[in-house]
């Protein structure tokens, strides 16, 4: 836990965007397993569960960049490495291998022009597309705000509509949940 604490330090943010997101797109159901994959494999490698439960506490949404984000995990870890000096090791061939994605953005067929219009495109676009929209845009300027937000109220003056859709917590719905919760913002 010592090395991963270390490592999690100087890892390109493109890491720990990895090692706390990509289950998101991954899983198209709510799971009761930890949210990230530090706190997985400290809890199924480690067999450290205190510090598991810690790790998967962090809440995810709470932060506006991957930095902030980092230095949450690096002080959790730090309060517990504090407490326990003497820690597991992992069995040899399950040592934590940090990821780090590359983003790739190609733009679909679908374009919106008016509230009709993105209601139908957010019904038939893939869960690539409603993933980095609302995911990968709040962690990109304007910070914490996800891209539909700022279309909508940059564009089509939807302040309120656009208020609805960030105060949702993503994390707690499947991408399809997701998409359905929006167009009832819109429908209803």
């Amino acid at each position: 836990m010592s090395e991963l604490r270390h490592h999690l330090e100087t890892v390109p943010e493109s890491c720990v965007y990895y090692h706390t997101h990509h289950f998101l797109e991954q899983h198209q159901f709510l799971t009761p397993e930890p949210p990230n994959d530090f706190a997985y494999w400290v809890v199924n490698v480690l067999q450290e569960e205190l510090i598991g439960e810690r790790l998967a506490a962090i809440d995810t949404i709470q932060y506006h960049s991957l930095e902030a984000l980092r230095k949450a995990i690096l002080t959790t870890l730090d309060q517990f490495l504090a407490e326990r000096p003497h820690l597991r090791k992992a069995p040899v061939g399950q040592e934590f291998h940090f990821m780090r994605c590359a983003l790739f953005a190609i733009p679909t067929r679908f374009t919106a022009r008016n509230l009709k219009e993105f209601v139908e495109c957010l019904k038939k676009v893939g869960i690539s597309s409603l993933y980095y929209h609302i995911f990968e845009g709040r962690l990109r300027p304007p910070l914490g705000v996800s891209d539909f937000s700022d279309w909508l109220e940059k564009n089509l003056g939807e302040k309120e509509l656009a208020r609805k859709i960030d105060r949702l917590d993503p994390y707690t719905l499947t991408m399809d949940g997701l998409r359905k919760k929006i167009i009832g913002f819109i429908t209803d």
